[in-house]
C-alpha cells in the first residue's frame, strides 16, 4: 500500500454507484511503437458516485494488448466493484488500499498484477475527482498545489514524419518533442537527424525506444545518440533489465528516462537507488493513481531526479496527470500525445491548451470538464452500471 498522503478530504467516501464506459476510436493510420501497433484508440472510463450524489471520473490504462480494454472492464465489474461499492472509506487513499489488499492474492493467482493495478489506479483517480468536486476545488488545489500551468512536450511522433510532426506540434504551442525510435539503426538515425534539424531556438527533443534494445546494442548506439544532444533517451532497455546494465548505459549518455513499466513503491525506490535515471516517468493510470502517485512524485524530486508523468490515452487520464504534476515541485514535463485521437481532443472539449510550451490547467472543480455524453455515445462499445447491493 502506498504511503498515506495527508489532504483536505472533508468527508468519508461511500461509493454507491459505478459506471464503466469503454470507448474505441478508429485510427486512419496505425500508431506504431517498436514493440507493437495500435489499430484503434481505446479508452476505459469509470464514474464513481457517492451515496450523497457526488461523483468523479477516472481512466484505466488499456492500450495493450488489443483485447486489454475489454478484459480490464470485466475486472472492474467482477473484482473491483464488489470491493468498493457499499464500503465506507476515510479518503481515496483508504479505498485504494482496500482495492490493492482485496485483489492482491487473486492478482498473484491469475499472474496479472499489472491489469489489477491499473484498475485500482483508475478507480483511485475517480475518487480523487469526486472528493475535489465535492470540495468545490480543482484537484491540484485539493492536493496542496497552487500552479496553474505545467511544462509540456509533444509525444508519439512517428519517425517517418518527424520533421512534419514537429512543425505541427510547434504550431500547437509545443517547444519540446519526443520521437519514437527502435526500428533499426539507420531508420532511427534518419529520424533523429530529421528531428534535430527541425528544432528552433530554445527547443528540445527526446527519444523513446520503448524497451527495444538488448544492453550491448544500447551501449553500442548510445554515444552516437548522445552526440545529437537529446534531453533524454527513454526506455532503451526492457524494464526488468538488471540495474547494473542501466548504470553502465547511463555512463555513456545521454540522460536516461524510464518508469512507465515499473509498478509499486519498491520498484521505484530501487530505480532511484540505482542512480541511473535523470528522469522518472510513473504512469498514474498504470499504477498508483493519485494516492500512490503523489508521494512517489515527491520522493523522486527529493532524490534529485525529475518527475515527468508518462501518459498515452484519453482526456481524463491526461487531466489527472496534469493535476498531479502541478501539485509537485520540480521542472517536470507533461507528456501530451499529438497523434490524432478524439478521445483526447473531443471527450472533454479543449483541455490543457498549450502556449509557448506551457499547458494551462482548467479552473473547474475536480479534474475539470466532464466527458461529453455525445462523445461517449459516438465511440462507446460497452456501458455497465453497478450499484451497491445490486
Amino acid at each position: 500500500m502506498p504511503e498515506h498522503e495527508d489532504t483536505a478530504v472533508s468527508a468519508p467516501l461511500r461509493p454507491s454507484r459505478l459506471e464503466i464506459r469503454l470507448l474505441r476510436a478508429p485510427t486512419e493510420r496505425p500508431v506504431r511503437t517498436s514493440f507493437g501497433t495500435m489499430t484503434s484508440r481505446p479508452c476505459l472510463l469509470v464514474r464513481v458516485e457517492d451515496a450523497d450524489g457526488a461523483f468523479g471520473w477516472g481512466e484505466i490504462w488499456c492500450n495493450f494488448p488489443a483485447c486489454g480494454a475489454e478484459h480490464r472492464a470485466r475486472l472492474v465489474e467482477t473484482v473491483a466493484a464488489p470491493l468498493l461499492l457499499g464500503g465506507t472509506f476515510a479518503d481515496p487513499g483508504a479505498a485504494f488500499g482496500a482495492l490493492e489488499r482485496g485483489s492482491h492474492l487473486l492478482a498473484l493467482q491469475a499472474g496479472e498484477p499489472g491489469p489489477f493495478a491499473q484498475v485500482a489506479a483508475g478507480l483511485d483517480i475517480a475518487l480523487w475527482d469526486l472528493a475535489a468536486r465535492r470540495a468545490g476545488l480543482p484537484l491540484v488545489r485539493l492536493l496542496g498545489g497552487e500552479r496553474r500551468e505545467v511544462r509540456a512536450y509533444a509525444s508519439g511522433i512517428d519517425p517517418e514524419e518527424a520533421a512534419a510532426t514537429v512543425a505541427r506540434a510547434r504550431a500547437e504551442g509545443h517547444r519540446c518533442f519526443k520521437v519514437k525510435i527502435g526500428f533499426g539503426r539507420e531508420r532511427d538515425l534518419a529520424a533523429i537527424r530529421a528531428a534535430r534539424a527541425a528544432l528552433g531556438p530554445g527547443e528540445a527533443f527526446m527519444l523513446d525506444a520503448n524497451q527495444r534494445w538488448a544492453p550491448e546494442e544500447a551501449r553500442a548506439f548510445a554515444p552516437t545518440i548522445a552526440a545529437f544532444g537529446p534531453l533524454w533517451l527513454e526506455e532503451p532497455l526492457a524494464a526488468d533489465t538488471p540495474w547494473q546494465a542501466w548504470r553502465e548505459l547511463a555512463r555513456l549518455g545521454p540522460p536516461l528516462a524510464a518508469g512507465e513499466n515499473l509498478r509499486g513503491r519498491a520498484a521505484f525506490e530501487a530505480a532511484l537507488e540505482s542512480g541511473a535515471f535523470a528522469y522518472l516517468q510513473p504512469d498514474l493510470c498504470k499504477w498508483g493513481g493519485i494516492s500512490g502517485g503523489l508521494p512517489l512524485a515527491r520522493k523522486i524530486a527529493a532524490a534529485g531526479a525529475v518527475y515527468c508523468p508518462h501518459y498515452l490515452g484519453g482526456a481524463v487520464g491526461l487531466l489527472a496527470s496534469a493535476h498531479l504534476l502541478a501539485a509537485t515541485a520540480g521542472p517536470g514535463l507533461l507528456e501530451m500525445d499529438v497523434d490524432p485521437n478524439p478521445l483526447r481532443t473531443e471527450l472533454c472539449g479543449e483541455v490543457l491548451p498549450v502556449a509557448d510550451g506551457l499547458a494551462r490547467l482548467p479552473e473547474e472543480p475536480g479534474l475539470g470538464p466532464e466527458p461529453d455524453p455525445a462523445v461517449l455515445r459516438a465511440f462507446g462499445t460497452l456501458a455497465l452500471e453497478l450499484r451497491a447491493g445490486g
